[in-house]
């Protein structure tokens, strides 16, 4: 196998077989929302993606194999795994914060952040079947990689209780044939880099549905002042959740008039899926204060049509890259923490963020399908564009051609 970018794609080689191939490089040029014209507030980092927030590194591990009716055990598989390192490869715990706005899924780990305040490790997302693989995998790469604090007297001494979102995917792959396996794991985690990172069918996100199109990755970043100074908010989203009908997009009801190109299966007004949304800042802030930075996701995701069913499993989980160094287990430690009063804007900056971040995941999502003939459709680029100049909402610009 061998890394693209920052992602470890894998597909079949027509025996079965999972081989690495050139499939989509993360530091190639990609359609990104902005660039069909879809109008968004507030200013981007560099990059409009979480990894613009210094440090931080992301890795995928894709795994797309077979077609036809669904053998379990055997595929068709369209599935995989995310890694998001909060300060890279360097043990150096971050503050963090959670919140569940609908608990139906599984972000594990979550009872000692809030309870410690800390995340000591990465956040890894996969398909609801993989958690406990993803999470025991995790354990062993960070014992095998040195990645923790020994504990005072006894270097040897290493527990550790990782933190992994899933969302469901057996819509278009063979969940039950638990194909994630540890050697992807470590293959997220140890490809995972900064800079320009791949969004769509990748990673985790891989097999997943947004609004009843083909959903996934996706990621954007704001540039705001807080308290006289600049900083970087940076959201990842593994999007599998909502029906076409409430989609919308800029304020626009994208989904009541792009009606067709349904998925082939299921229950078209029924939402029955997920998202796991990821906030990362620079900006120094404390746990309490970094779970109400987590709240505010459910903004992002209910002004593109998110009611939060029953059936939607939303779990959101933030963390702060400022006060390196200050974790330990022993002493005391000077802090730095923004003010209460200074957080409007970062809370802004979380929900413009998370809107984009959605919807860069459905404008880089292709068509795919998968197990029994299921398929998910992606959003057509150029019909999008042609719904946003109806309502006098579209950027005009020199968009790339529909794909």
């Amino acid at each position: 196998m061998r890394a693209i970018g920052s992602a470890l794609l894998l597909c079949a080689a027509g025996t079965g077989a999972m081989t690495a191939v050139h499939a989509q490089q993360a530091d190639a040029p990609q359609v990104r929302a902005r660039d069909l014209g879809v109008p968004f507030d507030g200013t981007p980092g560099p990059l409009n993606a979480i990894t613009d927030v210094a440090g931080i590194e992301v890795g995928h591990t894709t795994l797309i194999s077979g077609d036809g009716d669904l053998v379990v055990g055997e595929g068709p598989v369209r599935t995989g795994v995310t890694a998001i390192l909060p300060r890279g490869k360097a043990y150096d715990p971050v503050f963090a914060g959670w919140y569940a706005l609908n608990g139906n899924g599984e972000l594990t780990g979550t009872t000692w952040v809030e309870e410690s305040g800390w995340l000591e490790g990465p956040v890894m997302i996969t398909n609801t079947h993989s958690v406990g693989t993803v999470r025991d995998a995790t354990i062993e790469w960070a014992h095998k990689r040195r990645f923790f604090a020994p504990l005072a007297g006894e270097p040897d001494t290493f527990w550790m209780l990782p933190v992994v979102g899933e969302t469901y995917d057996g819509d278009l792959s063979d969940i039950n044939g638990f194909h994630v396996k540890k050697e992807h794991v470590f293959a997220a985690l140890d490809n995972a880099a900064g800079g320009r990172m791949a969004e769509g069918n990748v990673g985790g996100g891989t097999g997943m549905i947004t609004h009843g199109f083909k959903g996934g990755i996706g990621t954007s970043s704001r540039v705001v002042k807080a308290a006289g100074d600049d900083y970087t908010v940076g959201v990842l989203v593994q999007s599998n959740y909502g029906i076409r009908d409430t989609f919308t997009v800029a304020g626009v009801p994208v989904g009541r008039e792009i009606t067709d190109l349904t998925t082939t299966y299921g229950d078209h007004n029924q939402e029955t899926g997920s998202i796991i949304i990821v906030v990362a800042t620079d900006a120094p802030l404390l746990p309490h204060q970094l779970k109400r930075v987590a709240q505010r996701a459910t903004m992002g995701i209910a002004r593109n049509g998110s009611f939060a069913s029953n059936g939607s499993g939303d779990i959101f989980i933030a963390f702060s890259t400022g006060n390196p160094g200050k974790w330990g287990r022993e002493g005391s430690a000077e802090l730095t923490s923004l003010s209460n009063d200074a957080l409007s804007p970062i809370f802004r900056a979380t929900v413009e963020a998370t809107e984009e971040a959605v919807i860069n995941a459905l404008v880089a999502a292709r068509t795919m399908t998968g197990i029994n003939g299921n398929t998910a459709h992606a959003l057509p680029h150029d019909r999008l564009r042609e719904v946003l100049r109806k309502y006098g909402r579209l950027v005009e610009t020199d968009a790339p051609a529909a794909e």
